[in-house]
């Protein structure tokens, strides 16, 4: 990746009872991510021993394309609005190469 690119490294914890409803909401929001024209790249991992815990890898151009995924419409509604209540923990790192 260039210099530039902004990587997010976000573990998040559904509570319990909620890991379905948060995979749903991540498979819904994905392609709507991927479809904004800063985003390079959005991966989702399942622990291998603890598969309750997911890490979201997203990658994109530089800070106005991250700062435009997080004002756009289905972030708010898909993140904001109805995944982050259903987390009983959440760590976002940003990252950047240098």
């Amino acid at each position: 990746m260039s210099a530039g690119v902004i990587t997010v490294a976000a573990r998040w914890l559904p509570a319990d009872g909620k890991l379905g409803e948060v995979l749903a909401i991540i498979a819904e929001m994905r392609p709507k991510s991927l479809a904004e024209p800063g985003c390079l790249g959005y991966e989702v991992y399942r622990g291998v021993d603890q598969p309750h815990q997911l890490l979201l890898l997203e990658h994109y151009s530089d800070a106005a394309a991250l700062e435009a995924h997080k004002q756009s419409e289905h972030y708010q509604s898909l993140v904001v609005g109805r995944a982050l209540p259903l987390l009983a923990e959440r760590q976002v790192e940003v990252l950047q190469v240098r």
